[in-house]
């Protein structure tokens, strides 16, 4: 039999009203008090009945996440470092998933994550089209998302590191593979990356665009091979994230066309595999953890939960300085 409240309450020697203290974290009991309550339930093997607790707190301390294309990098590590934060702030997480294209695919995962009672909407992967119907739809309910506000900024700033690389490097024919076009995180990376361009006084040598996967790197990868060829083609390529220079790298590979000899590459978030590819990738590291922390912070009403750190450029074998 799962133990009881009434079964901690025995073992510790304290009443039923001591043990829901402990359990809310309530500031008014003895250390020694909380100490033994807290050995009580370990000992028994004690879970915390969430839903429980909520009909007493009017918080269930559960963090929800609607979420979506996981199985990309980003927002599968967007998603792991929102965890990571929750526990960090003595959250659970409840996560559902949607088509993030698609406003009542995405309502509808909020709805079903307020019913439960959360206590703040948390959005991955936000896209300007159900953005503002989530909003909508959440009430009263707190809702914020990754790489938006503040985060926004960074994803800005990281974008212009790439391409202030590239320009030191030598090169003035730029050209961009950017990210979905409804995809807030594009959205901001482009701004980035444009910006810088016009702060170095270039303009797009030609811009791609597609859907954040290895895939779509290589499938433009022969159009890339045929501008790079031409007498005024771009000498080097900034993709909005490390998927796409991937598949682009590859694609360009098959088309006899060397990274960096014949035009450089560049990505953005530093994944896991980014320093193992061939040639190693030339990116921009975020700290989705610290990220994580502030959004889930700012969610719940919490302090701060220390800072984030600003992007950075992992310089790598992808790029150098243009031929010629």
């Amino acid at each position: 039999m799962r133990a009881s409240v009434r079964d901690v309450a025995a073992r510790a020697g304290v009443s039923t009203q001591t043990v829901s203290r402990v359990i809310n974290d309530s500031p008014n009991l003895r250390p020694e008090t909380r100490a033994r309550v807290e050995a009580a339930m370990a000992e028994l093997g004690y879970r915390v009945n969430n839903a429980a607790r909520a009909l007493g707190t009017a918080t269930t301390r559960t963090v929800g996440v609607v979420a979506s294309d996981a199985t990309l990098w980003g927002p599968g590590a967007g998603i792991a470092a929102l965890d990571a934060a929750a526990r960090e702030a003595d959250r659970w997480l409840a996560t559902a998933y949607a088509d993030a294209a698609d406003p009542a695919s995405v309502t509808d995962a909020a709805q079903r994550l307020l019913s439960q009672g959360v206590d703040a909407l948390i959005v991955v992967a936000a896209h300007t089209a159900t953005l503002p119907a989530l909003r909508q739809v959440a009430g009263d309910t707190p809702l914020a998302a990754l790489h938006t506000g503040e985060g926004a900024e960074r994803q800005r700033l990281g974008a212009a590191l790439a391409i202030d690389h590239l320009v030191g490097l030598g090169h003035r024919r730029i050209a961009l593979l950017s990210g979905p076009a409804d995809w807030l995180e594009a959205t901001t990376r482009d701004e980035g990356a444009d910006g810088a361009l016009a702060t170095a006084g270039i303009r797009p040598a030609a811009t791609w665009r597609g859907d954040w996967s290895a895939a779509t790197g290589a499938a433009v990868a022969r159009e890339v091979a045929v501008a790079v060829r031409g007498a005024s083609g771009p000498t080097a390529v900034a993709a909005a994230n490390d998927q796409m220079a991937l598949g682009l790298i590859a694609g360009l590979a098959a088309e006899g066309i060397r990274v960096p000899e014949d035009v450089s590459v560049t990505g953005f978030d530093d994944n896991a595999d980014a320093a193992f590819y061939t040639p190693a990738l030339t990116t921009v590291r975020v700290d989705t953890a610290g990220e994580a922390r502030r959004v889930v912070a700012e969610a719940l009403g919490l302090p701060a939960a220390g800072a984030v750190a600003e992007p950075v450029l992992i310089a790598r074998a992808s790029t150098a300085a243009p031929r010629g």
